[in-house]
């Protein structure tokens, strides 16, 4: 990765180079350093799924590539994150923010619930992965948004639990009434949120989901729910940039403003961990 951190800064290229420790070519000091210039890296957490491509059928590490496209169009770096082993750690080192992607339900254990009827191959290995990753990214201070189960494992890893079925509780299926297609689902955000000033009042929002917030975790607060009621946004009022959406914005290839803000958040968290750096 070209903005990974090396042995003397993060981003740091050749000596001589206007990357390398800040000098121009000529031995001129640059003005900027390479947080300064370069986009910022975001880390996408991953599916291990099964997979067929071509003649292949195998173990493979995917992801849509909408969530990459998305990165490209707000500015950032996409960087795909496997779940593999205990790789988190090493990871938020190299990364300037952090996307936790939609994926399969939760292990309803991590929130002391048993498991609902409808909850079928849940994913222990991608679980792990990712909690352990969200621990280390906000402890870091990295910017992190959360979209569809990423919101849920961040109110789980923060203390909150799941409704594993809307439909039992609501008595439609509106969130999710096709398999494999988003539904339209108006979306009101709360005034005064961090999500209003970037996406207005109202999202026409891309939806599918079965499973939802039930009691909020603390130190999170709600910015945003459909019209039925259910908890559809969530952001922290005390982390430097954390924002939870159970919609799925790289389902629309007009809607990029929740991502801008992340790279913006990751480009700020760039700069300000290369200027320590250089202390």
């Amino acid at each position: 990765m070209a903005s990974s951190a090396s042995e003397g800064s993060r981003g740091a290229g050749p000596p001589g180079t206007v990357g390398g420790g800040g000098t121009a070519p000529g031995g001129i000091a640059s003005a900027t350093g390479p947080a300064d210039r370069e986009r910022p890296v975001i880390g996408l957490s991953t599916y291990s799924e099964r997979a067929r491509y071509g003649v292949w059928d195998h173990e493979a590490t995917l992801l849509p590539r909408a969530y990459a496209d998305l990165v490209e169009r707000a500015g950032g770096i996409p960087v795909l994150l496997p779940p593999v082993g205990s790789a988190a750690a090493e990871l938020v080192d190299r990364l300037d923010a952090v996307v936790l992607t939609g994926g399969a339900d939760l292990d309803p254990a991590r929130y002391s619930a048993a498991p609902h009827p409808s909850v079928r191959q849940t994913r222990p290995k991608r679980d792990e992965f990712e909690f352990t990753l969200f621990e280390r990214a906000r402890a870091a201070g990295l910017p992190v948004l959360a979209i569809c189960r990423g919101l849920q494992l961040v109110n789980v890893a923060l203390g909150g639990t799941l409704l594993q079925h809307l439909p039992d509780v609501l008595g439609h299926e509106e969130h999710c009434p096709v398999p494999g297609t988003f539904t339209r689902t108006r979306v009101r955000t709360e005034p005064g949120s961090r999500l209003a000033a970037v996406v207005g009042a109202e999202v026409p929002a891309r939806c599918h989901h079965h499973q939802a917030i039930d009691r909020l975790a603390p130190g999170l607060m709600v910015s945003a729910r459909a019209e039925d009621g259910v908890i559809e946004a969530v952001e922290s009022d005390t982390d430097p940039f954390l924002v939870g959406v159970q919609w799925h914005p790289e389902a629309d290839a007009t809607e990029h403003r929740l991502m801008r803000a992340l790279v913006d958040a990751a480009t700020e968290y760039r700069t300000t961990t290369y200027r320590r750096e250089l202390r």
